[in-house]
């Protein structure tokens, strides 16, 4: 029972613990972060804090700044963005901008969630939940909200579209690859029930992009370059309703399984889900964290507006299609640190966890962050829809299909990774040689 429900929270927050694990090897390098100093007090059964006693050993303006600046070795690549700004205002080289305001976003989007997740153990499971709900993809938000300022709405379209593929292509094949090789054994097992619903809503995301292509491409509009915008617009809110309601229904079972598992006495003392969260304790204090989160948002608001506007002079200068740049690099440089830590799961044996990094953040693109840049860009009278063109259309609807049977079963082994990888290339290559008449012509 515990072991159940740990691993149905996890599954819900598996980008949060991404940034906790992945960070792991740098933090236990500090003997005095080797374990925790105090013991470690559980708010009904949800959430773990730590001691109050205990409070004041990170505090500070300099412990502050040593736990999130310091540890880890991603952040030498933040003066990277600076560059970038430094290049833009000298000489405008717009194939030097954007490679360094991408590299600039890396570590800021990875400390971003590492702040999600340490406001996430003051606030409890639930709440913590929220929060990686919110900020869970924030970095993809915040350059898609960009992007929709400038009017470059199918920069927006193939960029979240680049996620999606991504993730559930290129980095749970790797995972699975890399787990089939490291684990020993033949195969290795998930939740399969979680999967399948993480699957269903993918394909309730795919089914609100067909809609809106099928009416433009068979032109049966009944009001010719409006009806597909005014579906869009109404189907984003039923996507936006139907996550929200995942989320609650995710969070209440999760809280309902904590609380029969405590009424029942408990698991056992070598459950490693429950394990890991023994050791999950606070490094810095709450509104630190607050603060944290909004200074690492406005940093990559700043360098994300860079990167937007170097994308179409990168692609003019390296003489590469912008739909390739929008859809296979911004989302593989840009989601390095969280793809490397769903690998490092499935290594572990962990692969729950990698599959909460790999398909829970693409059910977040698809039912949160999509919608959500199609009622922004309504609030900014953009008309930005859920007409994803017939190609890239087509790409998610496979895509999502071959994952889903994949992942019926509830197994997964080193083949099946390569299948992963192999169709991801095909995907690639295919937007490489992809001329997009809405940007190209």
């Amino acid at each position: 029972m515990a072991t159940d429900s740990a691993d149905a929270q996890r599954l819900l927050l598996g980008r949060q613990n991404s940034h906790q694990q992945a960070d792991g090897a740098d933090g236990f390098e500090d003997n005095d972060l080797a374990a925790p100093p105090e013991p470690l007090s559980r708010d009904n059964g949800a959430s773990f804090r730590r001691n109050p006693s205990s409070a004041d050993s990170s505090s500070g303006v300099f412990g502050s700044l040593k736990a999130v600046l310091l540890k880890s070795k991603l952040n030498l690549l933040i003066p990277c963005g600076f560059l970038a700004v430094l290049v833009d205002c000298l000489s405008q080289n717009k194939a030097w901008v954007f490679p360094l305001s991408l590299l600039g976003i890396i570590p800021l989007a990875e400390r971003l969630g590492f702040a999600t997740e340490q406001l996430g153990l003051y606030t409890g499971r639930t709440a913590g939940g929220l929060l990686n709900a919110t900020f869970g993809n924030a970095t993809e938000l915040v350059i898609s909200i960009h992007a929709l300022r400038s009017g470059k709405l199918r920069v927006v379209q193939q960029s979240l579209l680049g996620s999606i593929l991504s993730n559930t292509l290129l980095v749970l094949g790797c995972a699975f690859f890399g787990g089939g090789l490291t684990c020993g054994r033949t195969e290795q097992v998930f939740r399969k029930e979680d999967a399948v619903l993480n699957s269903g809503l993918l394909l309730m995301a795919v089914m609100g992009l067909v809609s809106p292509a099928m009416l433009y491409y068979t032109h049966t509009e009944a009001n010719l370059g409006e009806s597909a915008l005014a579906l869009s617009r109404f189907s984003s809110c039923v996507m936006l309703f139907a996550y929200a309601a995942f989320v609650f229904f995710e969070l209440s079972n999760s809280r309902r399984r904590d609380e029969s598992t405590e009424g029942g006495g408990g698991g056992g003392g070598g459950d490693q889900a429950d394990d890991d969260c023994e050791y999950a304790f606070p490094e810095i204090t709450k509104w630190e964290a607050i603060a944290w989160l909004a200074i690492f948002t406005a940093w990559i608001s700043v360098f994300s507006d860079f990167l937007v506007g170097a994308i179409e002079g990168a692609a003019k200068a390296w003489k590469i299609p912008v739909a390739f740049i929008s859809t296979v690099l911004l989302p593989i440089v840009g989601n390095a640190a969280e793809h490397a830590s769903a690998v490092m799961f499935a290594m572990k044996d962990k692969l729950d966890l990698s599959l909460g990094v790999a398909i829970g953040s693409s059910t977040q693109i698809s039912m949160f962050v999509i919608p959500f840049s199609v009622v922004a860009g309504w609030m900014m009278g953009q008309p930005m829809d859920l007409n994803f063109h017939l190609f890239e259309t087509a790409s998610l609807l496979i895509t999502v299909l071959v994952v889903a049977l994949l992942l019926q079963d509830g197994t997964s082994n080193c083949f099946k990774g390569l299948m992963l990888i192999l169709c991801y290339l095909i995907v690639a290559a295919s937007f490489y040689v992809y001329a997009d008449p809405n940007i190209d012509g």
